[in-house]
């Protein structure tokens, strides 16, 4: 039974019903409630909506992207990833439309050959478009290392933690930390979790205070808990049986479930993208720890529909869910090295069935 798909048509109606007009960043508009929460059982099947067909290339290549510690696009651009090209072209557009007020003004006449190829014609100032943006961050080494760089967002935080001794800095991958202290919130979760998995410490957090002024866009999922239990005798047979591991060593002796919290959750676009992709990370997390997946929780904060939404959620509404797919591992190793040398092509969607995809714009 498909009960994901039920629950997120019913966050749907309760938005169209109850949400109040509310202006936003983007200049769109919404319709907005507050604090709600989804809630899925993963032995019900991967939680990956059925009710409109999900980018599921997408998703993993984002979820990599941040278990790498990655805070470039062009790991996203490169492995047909546009989710963020939006938010790292507005940042550039900014600077772009400051440096062509300065060329206007008599103020960078001469300057460096960077500063002009910010400019698809810098004879008439004509600022990259959105597309030749992108193209360039894919092909041009030297522009790319200036502008495909999103701040200290997600992956930092998650791999990278840094108590700052220097004001208004934060440490690139590879740079050195001279005083700095590098936390790596993910392998101490991992290494929390085969030492203590009754802590009540098990978390991550993108919200780091000191650094949200130099991200490009501030974390919406802001963090992650994890809890841990020991099955049943009834579960652990149940389980075994299925996956025909009775007569195998390291049968998992524990449940592992993830509730994350959302501060500012799009409903159509952004929510059915971070169900799967939590849902993937506790999978990848369960595997890491030899771990039975149990409960994914989400702890939803301003939940809106953009006022452009509306008719694709009416629409979404009245599709009938399919059953909920099943996930495959292609790695050949029982535990991977290292959590982040993931590769996209070591997750498959066994079975997934889905109506078709309901286009809807996006809001930076």
């Amino acid at each position: 039974m498909n009960n994901l798909d039920k629950s997120y048509q019913q966050l749907l109606s309760d938005v169209l019903e109850n949400g109040h007009k509310k202006n936003d960043r983007t200049g769109t508009g919404t319709i907005s409630v507050f604090g709600r929460q989804i809630r899925h059982k993963m032995s019900q099947g991967f939680p990956v909506l059925t009710t409109k067909k999900m980018a599921w290339k997408t998703m993993v290549t984002e979820l990599i992207w941040f278990l790498r510690g990655d805070t470039s696009i062009k790991f996203l651009i490169d492995n047909n990833c546009h989710i963020w090209d939006g938010d790292a072209y507005k940042k550039f557009l900014t600077k772009a439309s400051e440096v062509k007020q300065a060329y206007l003004d008599g103020d960078l006449l001469g300057t460096q050959p960077h500063i002009e190829s910010m400019f698809s014609n810098p004879n008439s100032l004509t600022i990259l478009t959105q597309n030749e943006f992108i193209n360039k961050i894919k092909t041009d080494s030297e522009f790319s290392k200036t502008w495909s760089q999103l701040g200290p967002v997600y992956g930092k935080q998650w791999r990278n933690w840094t108590n700052q001794s220097k004001k208004n800095h934060y440490v690139t991958p590879g740079e050195p930390t001279h005083n700095n202290k590098r936390i790596d919130q993910i392998d101490n979760l991992i290494n929390d979790l085969k030492t203590n998995p009754d802590s009540r410490r098990l978390m991550v957090s993108a919200w780091n205070v000191g650094e949200i002024d130099q991200m490009t866009l501030p974390p919406c999922h802001y963090g992650f808990q994890v809890y841990t239990r020991e099955l049943t005798w009834d579960e652990l047979c149940n389980w075994a049986a299925q996956d025909d591991v009775l007569d195998k060593e390291g049968i998992p002796t524990r449940a592992i479930s993830l509730m994350w919290s959302q501060r500012s959750c799009d409903l159509f676009l952004g929510i059915p993208f971070n169900i799967a992709s939590y849902g993937l990370l506790l999978e990848i997390i369960a595997k890491e720890v030899n771990m039975i997946p149990d409960e994914l929780i989400g702890n939803l904060g301003d939940v809106h529909l953009y006022t452009n939404h509306i008719e694709q959620a009416k629409e979404q509404i009245t599709r009938i869910p399919f059953e909920l797919p099943t996930l495959k591992f292609y790695s050949n190793k029982e535990s991977m090295d290292d959590i982040s040398h993931y590769e996209i092509e070591d997750f498959e969607l066994l079975d997934y069935q889905s109506h078709s995809t309901i286009k809807a714009p996006l809001s930076n």
